[in-house]
């Protein structure tokens, strides 16, 4: 990958990040407010797709950084990612686990990998 398009990708991150992060801060706020809500808070399992150092430990810095979610720990063979969610809405783990994979990983990837 050339330093142009690795910079081009980094940048594209950032600003990805920078709005899932005023997203994530939207949805908090709503659930503050509506303390009757019923929160589902859940630990889910995610499996990584990305396998190097760099690329898991930003996967785990952007999930713990945005507001609702929290890395746990990664598995000892590096293929899951344990993530706290303060609440999954309709309960929905694979609609998680698609997300946050269709999303913050796949531009890890596409950056890092």
């Amino acid at each position: 990958m050339s330093v142009v398009t690795w910079i081009g990708r980094a940048i594209g991150f950032v600003g990805f990040f920078a709005w899932e992060l005023v997203l994530a801060n939207l949805r908090v706020t709503s659930l503050v407010l509506r303390p009757t809500a019923g929160l589902r808070p859940a630990i889910v399992a995610l499996p990584l797709d990305v396998r190097s150092d760099a690329a898991i430990q930003l996967l785990a810095a952007t999930i713990t950084l945005t507001p609702g979610t929290l890395s746990i720990d990664v598995s000892s063979d590096r293929r899951t990612l344990y993530v706290h969610v303060v609440d999954l809405g309709g309960g929905d783990v694979d609609a998680f686990v698609r997300a946050t994979k269709s999303t913050f990983e796949r531009r890890i990837k596409e950056w890092l990998e």
